[in-house]
């Protein structure tokens, strides 16, 4: 899975913290969520994109030729 979450704080300007705290996580997990490295609860990944005011598939990208 990719993530765009990087390139929609930006337009929000938002930092890593920034977002943590929106959403109610600690800012290593949106590390590992820019990262790929961690799959998000449906429950967050709706709360992330909500906050930057997106759709959940315009932030969370599933490559089908991925098996994570």
């Amino acid at each position: 899975m990719r993530t765009r979450i990087k390139e929609y704080r930006a337009r929000h300007n938002l930092t890593q913290a920034q977002l943590a705290g929106k959403v109610g996580v600690r800012r290593e997990t949106i590390v590992f969520l820019e990262k790929g490295k961690y799959n998000p609860s449906l429950k967050l990944a709706h709360d992330i994109a909500v906050v930057l005011e997106a759709k959940i598939d315009e932030i969370f990208i599933f490559d089908e030729n991925t098996e994570e």
